[in-house]
């Protein structure tokens, strides 16, 4: 199939399964009425043709599906063009192993969720949605080999011209606490920070454990082990989750971020199946 095309088609489905919904901010992830409906995907044909999927289980290594592609480059020479929001974690690890439900505001929480103070709970007002005190959030800082600018949605993570992309996603966990002392996300974000020449994220966090490096796709409740994505993403996920100021992503909010995002999103649900799981070496 000609680059170029296979480009465009990647950008539509990145499109469908990263739209916001009505009320949220592009960049976000839409479930259709006929996703909603649809039966579960035990009971359907899963999409062993689409590569390996992602979220998965990143303390189980196991996975049968061989497709291989490029492993994309460190972040660190890769340019940042998408930072975004999930609630709660997409993945599970052995910071965030507490099964929430299988909602699209579903997915897995921290494990010391049930151990926060009154004051870390206490609700905090602001611009940026979907979230409140002693919920669970995973942040996807998503990086591509183009010469792409930071925007709204994965489509400016394939720009067009940009014909071999390679897409790599620095994953991280939060407990959101109502906490001046926990870390700030303005820290955290992009704020038009430039190193080498290339867009990054002023800080990530590096302190959460050894990052678990993986092939998979993109995610979202647009998909499920019946309706997979056909993005090669290369994926470092940090096991444990860090306390994140709730404060901190209502400044991101209101100060215009680039990226539009003023609302958490939904979960694609864990992959479990090893036909569609990368084995992690």
């Amino acid at each position: 199939m000609p680059i170029p095309f296979l480009v465009a088609i990647l950008l539509t489905l990145l499109a469908v399964g990263c739209a916001a919904d009505p009320a949220a901010d592009p960049g976000g992830s839409e479930t259709t009425a006929a996703t909603e409906e649809a039966a579960p995907a035990t009971e359907q044909a899963l999409c062993v043709d689409m590569g390996p999927q992602t979220p998965r289980d990143i303390a189980n290594p196991e996975g049968r599906n061989m497709e291989m592609f490029p492993l994309a480059p460190a972040a660190s020479e890769m340019n940042l063009c998408n930072i975004h929001t999930h609630t709660n974690a997409e993945h599970k690890g052995p910071g965030f192993e507490i099964f929430v439900s299988d909602a699209e505001d579903g997915g897995y929480a921290c494990n010391e969720g049930a151990d926060l103070t009154p004051a870390e709970l206490e609700p905090a007002e602001g611009a940026y949605g979907g979230v409140k005190p002693g919920d669970t959030i995973e942040v996807h800082w998503v990086h591509t080999s183009c010469d792409a600018t930071p925007g709204v949605g994965l489509g400016v993570c394939l720009p067009e011209g940009c014909g071999n992309p390679l897409l790599r996603v620095e994953a991280q966990v939060f407990l959101v606490v109502n906490d001046p002392d926990a870390l700030d996300f303005t820290a955290m974000a992009y704020g038009g920070n430039m190193s080498d020449g290339l867009h990054q994220a002023m800080m990530i966090p590096s302190d959460t454990g050894e990052p678990v490096l993986f092939r998979g796709s993109t995610t979202g409740p647009s998909y499920d082990q019946s309706t997979c994505s056909p993005a090669r993403v290369t994926w470092n996920v940090r096991p444990q989750c860090a306390r994140l100021d709730i404060n901190s992503l209502h400044r991101w909010a209101e100060s215009g971020n680039v990226f539009e995002e003023t609302k958490s999103h939904g979960v694609r649900q864990l992959v479990t199946a090893p036909e569609l799981l990368a084995p992690i070496e």
